[in-house]
This record gives structure tokens, C-alpha cells and sequence, in this order.
């Protein structure tokens, strides 16, 4: 594989970010870009789709649930795929089915055809993301280039999300097909510019086979756990279709487990999982944004229910906190080379848990710069300290040839802590009204799913100080240049191009 950093670098700040190596990591921050996009403008236009489909509640909300079933289901095998045969080569198929996809959900006129491009979305969304994130993590060496790398990547994604929700405000005003229509060409356009820009990744060669058991068990208790947590707030989180389908899940996932202890070329190494740091990385990744999607379905019902408030205004109310996490994109990888992801972790989680814990002082009539303002400000300013740390703490110390692996293990994560928090939220919120209930009544029983989002940021926090060091670890040496290196690179060219810097 080329690399578009120099090699002749001898310091973090003496290499030279080519238009090249921009390129790349412009054309990864797209895709994510995109993924953050499609899951927050689709709900502002749901209303609009039921009308003109004539789509009733449950199924509009499997236009929703369908893109989450899709990629939360397929992520541990679309990481495992990045690695095996290519991440250039996965990245760009699976883009390219994403802009197929959105073009067919922008121009279908049925319920099921628009879940289905619903679906088709979110399983090539499952391969993206891992692969576009193990492309990173194997172009730019572990260390500061990583780190800053890392920072604008994962902010994309939070800004992405924050523009959908305007985007979507503004869009659905003319028509609800041009939400789903607005990523194709974007899709395209990155599409184009991956075939030029980003470096050639070869196939695995020296693997022990391909993990056909275990992709299988992975993919079918992921979907069945997704699929399962999605329905229990309907079904009935204590009836018999769900408790079977959670012991099904247990049995599938146990199964799983035997068959990659004894697989020679495993879908997940379970190794990997020894790591304390990985482990923190992985629990923080559910705590992180289960907390968030619950807050903010919360509170997208409390503005719009409850004060009267337009899809576009809500947004705009969201977008300090988007707008918080763009400004300090660039400033991320610098202060995590300084205080290590575990504090920054610790600190983001903290200011979540505040921020969450303010927004219980909300009313019918709320002051929007002295209640939510504040809270929002907070939350923004956790999200741009926790996501990048959680990205750098779980792809750090990796193998190249295992980077896909992890990445899809933590974007599952995401996924699963999302779909599991969200319907725990869901269930806590509307088990509180009675059954015609004012809109005070209404607000009482937001005040304990509150609680809840509150409680998963302070459990993040706990279980990131587990890692928390008194003492900074001692200076290491990183490569400053392509972690792959060319056949004609030599040790001393190596060590030139190594610099001590603090993890």
C-alpha cells in the first residue's frame, strides 16, 4: 500500500500533510459524514412520509429501525471483511451500494421498499465505517498524526448528525424524498475521489482461512439482539417473544464465543478483549451514546410535544452543541497527546452527566439561554473530548491486520449501547403518564429517563476511572511515518523517521 505521508519527516510537525494525504482523510470523513447524516435528517421527516405513504406508526418506525438493524447486525463482519479482503476494495463497493441505496429510497413509493433501501443503507453502512477507520488507523501512525487524524474524523460525524437535523428541517419543507436523495450525490462524488486518492490495500494473504461459523453466529445474534431490543418496548419488554428472543440471543452469542476460542482465523480475536483500555473503550463507546440518543429523543419530544416547536427550530436549538464539537476539531488530538484518552474520557463524561442533570430544570415556559443553552453547551463539549479518545483509545496498540476487527467491534458497540439505552429510555418514559395525561404530567415522566441518561454518563465515568493513572506513562517511540512500510526501507531509514513523544 502507498502512503500519502512523507517519509522524511523526523518530528510530528515536520511531516508534511500533503493534498494527497488531505484528500484521504476527506474522502473517510465524508463517508462518516454521511452515515451521521442519513440517521438524524430521516426522523424530522417521518411525518411527511406516513402522510403521503400512508404509513402506520409501527412501520414508519421501521424506516428507522430498519437502517439500525442493518448496521448494527453487520458491523463485526464488515470490520473482519476490511481486513481480509481489502479495505480500499470494501470501502468503495459498500459506498457505492450507498449511493444506489439512497437513490432508490428517494424515488420508491411503497412502506416496504423504503425499509428496505432503509436496510440495504445501514448494511453498507456497516462495512464503511469499520473500513474507513482501520484505513486511517493504518496510513497514519500511532501517536499525534493518529490522534489529529482521529479528531477531525470523528468530529465529522458529530457534525454530520448536527446539519442533518437543520438539513432535514429545511428539505422536508419541499419534499421528504430529498432527504433520502441529498446523501446520493455526495455518496458519489466520494466515491470518484476514493478511486483516486485513497492507497492500495492488498488482501490478506497470510490468514488461517475465512471464519465462516463465526460470521455467521456474529451476524445472526447481532440482528437478533438489535432486532429484539427494537421491538420490546412494543412487544412488552417481560412477554414471551422477547424473553425467548433475548435467550436465543445468549445461546447464539455463547456459541459464538466456543467457535472463536477453537477458529484458527477468528471473526473477533477474543485476545483482544484482555486488554483493560479495550474493554473500558468498548463499555464507554454503549454509555457514551446510549446516553446521548436517549437524551436527545427526549428532549426532541419535549420541544416539539410539549413547547409547540418547528423540526427547524428544535434543530437549531441542538446546534450549539454540533457547533461546539466543529470548532474544536483540530484542537482534539493536541490536548489528548497531552492528557491520554483515559482523562479526557473521565472529563467528557463528567461534563455529560452535568449537562444531562441541568436539563431537569426545564418547564412548560423554559428560558432557553438560562436552561437548555447551558446544557447543551456541556454535552457538545463532552461529546468532542469523548468520541475521538474512545476512537484512538480502542484502535491503539492494534495489529494493521487486526485494525478492521476492532473498529467494527467498537462501532457495534455504539450501535448496541444506542438500540439497548434508547428502548430502556423509551420504556421508562412512557411507563409514567397516566392515560390522558396534561402536558405537566407529560414532563413528570421525562424527569426520570433523565435520570436514567444521567446514571449511564456518571456509569462511563466510573468505569473510565478504572484506567485513570496517577503518574503520566513514560515517554515511547512512535513511527512517524506510513505504518506500512516498502521493501526497500530500511532500519536506519526507520529510526530516522521515529520521534519520543508521550502517549
Amino acid at each position: 500500500m502507498t502512503s500519502p505521508l512523507s517519509p522524511s519527516a523526523s518530528a510530528p510537525s515536520a511531516v508534511r500533510w500533503t493534498p494527497r494525504l488531505w484528500g484521504t482523510l476527506l474522502v473517510l470523513c465524508a463517508a462518516m459524514f454521511l452515515d451521521a447524516l442519513d440517521v438524524s435528517m430521516v426522523g424530522v421527516a417521518l411525518p411527511s412520509i406516513g402522510s403521503e405513504l400512508d404509513l402506520s406508526t409501527s412501520t414508519l418506525q421501521w424506516i428507522v429501525s430498519g437502517y439500525i438493524l442493518g448496521y448494527g447486525g453487520l458491523l463485526l463482519l464488515g470490520g473482519r471483511t476490511a481486513d481480509l479482503l481489502g479495505r480500499r476494495q470494501v470501502f468503495l463497493i459498500a459506498l457505492g451500494v450507498f449511493a444506489l441505496a439512497s437513490l432508490l429510497g428517494g424515488v420508491v413509493d411503497s412502506g416496504p421498499l423504503l425499509i428496505a433501501s432503509r436496510f440495504v443503507k445501514g448494511l453498507s453502512a456497516a462495512f464503511t465505517a469499520p473500513a474507513g477507520l482501520s484505513i486511517i488507523t493504518t496510513t497514519f501512525p500511532e501517536g499525534p498524526l493518529r490522534n489529529r487524524a482521529l479528531s477531525i474524523y470523528t468530529t465529522c460525524a458529530a457534525t454530520g448528525f448536527s446539519m442533518g437535523l437543520v438539513l432535514s428541517g429545511l428539505l422536508t419543507e419541499f419534499s421528504w424524498r430529498l432527504t433520502m436523495l441529498l446523501p446520493a450525490p455526495i455518496a458519489l462524488i466520494a466515491l470518484l475521489a476514493g478511486l483516486r486518492l485513497l492507497p492500495r490495500s492488498e488482501r490478506e494473504k497470510d490468514h488461517d482461512g475465512y471464519d465462516i461459523p463465526g460470521a455467521v453466529l456474529g451476524t445472526a445474534s447481532m440482528l437478533l439482539l438489535v432486532f429484539t431490543v427494537v421491538q420490546a418496548p412494543q412487544a412488552g419488554w417481560a412477554s414471551a417473544r422477547t424473553l425467548l428472543s433475548f435467550l436465543a440471543v445468549a445461546v447464539l452469542l455463547t456459541v459464538f464465543v466456543l467457535v472463536e476460542r477453537r477458529s484458527p482465523g477468528p471473526l473477533i480475536r477474543l485476545g483482544v478483549l484482555r486488554s483493560g483500555d479495550q474493554i473500558r473503550a468498548q463499555l464507554g463507546a454503549m454509555a457514551f451514546f446510549g446516553s446521548y440518543v436517549g437524551f436527545q429523543f427526549m428532549v426532541t419530544l419535549y420541544m416539539q410535544s410539549l413547547l409547540g416547536w418547528s423540526a427547524l427550530h428544535t434543530a437549531l436549538a441542538f446546534l450549539p452543541a454540533g457547533a461546539v464539537v466543529a470548532l474544536s476539531s483540530t484542537k482534539v488530538g493536541s490536548v489528548v497527546d497531552r492528557f491520554g484518552t483515559q482523562r479526557l474520557i473521565a472529563a467528557g463524561f463528567a461534563l455529560m452527566a452535568v449537562g444531562y442533570a441541568l436539563f431537569l430544570r426545564v418547564s412548560l415556559d423554559p428560558a432557553y439561554p438560562a436552561v437548555i443553552l447551558p446544557s447543551m453547551l456541556l454535552i457538545g463539549a463532552a461529546c468532542a473530548l469523548v468520541f475521538p479518545s474512545l476512537n484512538i483509545q480502542a484502535t491503539n496498540g492494534v495489529e494493521d491486520h487486526e485494525q478492521g476487527m476492532v473498529s467494527g467491534l467498537l462501532n457495534t458497540s455504539v450501535q448496541v449501547g444506542g438500540a439497548i439505552f434508547l428502548a430502556v429510555v423509551t420504556a421508562v418514559i412512557t411507563a409514567g403518564p397516566p392515560a390522558h395525561p396534561n402536558p405537566q404530567q407529560i414532563l413528570d415522566s421525562y424527569r426520570p429517563g433523565l435520570v436514567v441518561v444521567t446514571g449511564i454518563a456518571l456509569a462511563g465515568l466510573l468505569v473510565t476511572l478504572t484506567g485513570v493513572r496517577t503518574r503520566r506513562p513514560h515517554p515511547s517511540v512512535v513511527v512517524a511515518t506510513s505504518t506500512v512500510a516498502t521493501a526497500t526501507e530500511t532500519k536506519a531509514e526507520a529510526e530516522a523517521a521515529s520521534v519520543a513523544v508521550r502517549k
